[in-house]
């Protein structure tokens, strides 16, 4: 059983640090080959893709420290300290989800009618992503990538919560 949760913590810690580093080099690539899309000169696509990095960030952190407690202390259950900053990391991307709007707004009024459409709409795919990532973390898991989640899902016909949800509830 350790083993294979073991197994999994490792996935999920190396599919979020491979994720934030790989949208590093997709981001400096797009705007490399397509640069009419203007990406680099949207403030919309540079918080959103903040935002988007910050979540990925914490999710690697996340179950990097849920792995570490499992080989230290052969639980995956993460500390109460953890915990603690999660919870104000939460109620911060609460705040940070409503930055993108304003600049958003202001792309549109600095830009007017040469809004570069292409760029806008990557920026406004990012936010939505980012958007769900939050939600995935904090609230309900939207990923079910493995025979275990999907039969939960077969069986239940619902989502589970999220992990991070499920560590507040045990302390809050």
């Amino acid at each position: 059983m350790k083993k294979t949760l073991e197994k999994r913590l490792k996935y999920l810690f190396s599919g979020e640090l491979t994720s934030l580093i790989v949208f590093l080099f997709l981001s400096y690539l797009l705007n490399s080959v397509y640069p009419n899309l203007h990406l680099y000169s949207l403030g919309s696509f540079w918080i959103s893709f903040f935002l988007l990095e910050f979540l990925l960030l914490q999710g690697t952190i996340y179950w990097h420290l849920k792995l570490k407690q499992l080989k230290k202390q052969y639980t995956p259950n993460t500390t109460i300290n953890s915990i603690q900053k999660f919870k104000f990391l939460k109620k911060l991307n609460g705040f940070l989800i409503f930055a993108p709007f304003i600049a958003f707004v202001t792309d549109l009024y600095l830009w007017k009618s040469n809004l570069p459409v292409g760029g806008v709409s990557i920026a406004l795919f990012i936010y939505l992503f980012a958007v769900l990532e939050y939600i995935n973390y904090y609230y309900i898991q939207l990923s079910y990538d493995n025979i275990s989640d999907i039969n939960y899902l077969w069986r239940t016909k619902k989502l589970k919560r999220a992990c991070l949800d499920k560590d507040f509830k045990r302390f809050y």
